[in-house]
């Protein structure tokens, strides 16, 4: 299937895997990459030392095109940004701040850089920055989230920038594909989806965790702190809540949930860790290779945008 996006990428199919911290490193990266999609390492809050392995690594495993998600918030944000014009990266996606001081360096390098926005103004921001595709990521999505919807945000995201626009949050199969492609995005993102993957690290505790999950067991935590973050129902989020409704500090909650994701992804403590996840978790129903979740999804999406 053949769109702005995946001309721009050098990609088989519109389908980019979300940069999740400690979820998205080179196994699964480079699986998504083979499959035909865009394979995405998060580098979270890693050190650069860390993420330039990763990139090495994934190099190893697949010669096809696959990015890199910088939090911008990682205090070693500088480094990063430079450790992936040296590796040669193809693709850069960023979150959590603004990657205008970078844009020179890395469109020099002939890199491609596509910033994650949850708001019209961001979109239009970045584009003026010189991005060159948007990420327009609705508060379905898991972990940190913005205030509008992917069903609102994405058209409005398309009718006002000029470059292509991808769609993130409550996508997992062929239909959210088709839907978001009928608003106007020229690919997808997907966290939740890929997270279950046979190549995924994740602890299977936590993989278990997505597949068992109805439509109703996320919860949106942070919200009094001004940095809400989705993720299935657990003891800490309903300790966080509780807090939260009571008037904690950010100091009280920041305890709380510190090290929580890594402890969920690693240690598979699914109880008191940060089981992040989007709202489609209801959808994902089972463990699959990259390989057949991605013909899946095409399969399914190519016979519905025939109709």
């Amino acid at each position: 299937m053949k769109t702005k996006i995946t001309e721009l990428l050098g990609i088989e199919y519109p389908i980019i895997q979300g940069g999740m911290a400690w979820v998205a490193e080179y196994h699964l990266a480079a699986a998504v990459s083979e499959a035909g999609g865009l394979g995405i390492i998060g580098a979270g809050g890693a050190p650069a030392s860390f993420v330039r392995e990763q990139i090495q690594k994934a190099k190893e495993i697949t010669k096809k095109p696959f990015g890199v998600n910088i939090m911008l918030m990682n205090p070693e944000a500088d480094q990063i940004a430079r450790v992936v014009v040296e590796e040669g990266v193809k693709v850069v996606t960023t979150g959590a701040g603004n990657p205008g001081k970078y844009m020179a360096m890395w469109k020099e390098a002939g890199m491609k850089v596509i910033p994650v926005v949850a708001s019209v103004a961001l979109a239009k921001m970045m584009e003026r920055a010189g991005a060159d595709a948007v990420v327009a990521e609705g508060m379905e999505s898991g972990g940190h989230i913005g205030e509008a919807t992917t069903m609102t945000l994405v058209p409005q995201v398309v009718d006002a920038v000029q470059i292509p626009v991808i769609a993130a949050g409550g996508v997992a199969d062929g239909r959210g594909l088709a839907a978001v492609m009928m608003l106007g995005a020229q690919a997808v993102q997907m966290g939740t989806r890929f997270v279950v993957a046979r190549e995924s690290i994740v602890h299977e505790n936590y993989k278990q965790k997505v597949i068992a999950a109805k439509d109703i067991d996320t919860a949106v935590t942070g919200r009094s702190t001004g940095h809400p973050i989705r993720c299935i129902r657990n003891k800490t989020t309903r300790e966080y809540l509780k807090l939260e409704k009571e008037g904690a500090t950010l100091e009280e909650l920041e305890k709380l949930t510190l090290g929580g994701l890594r402890r969920a992804v690693m240690d598979g403590d699914v109880v008191e860790g940060s089981v992040m996840a989007g709202q489609i978790a209801g959808l994902v129903k089972k463990e699959q290779t990259c390989a057949e979740m991605i013909q899946e999804i095409m399969a399914q999406a190519e016979e519905l945008l025939k109709l």
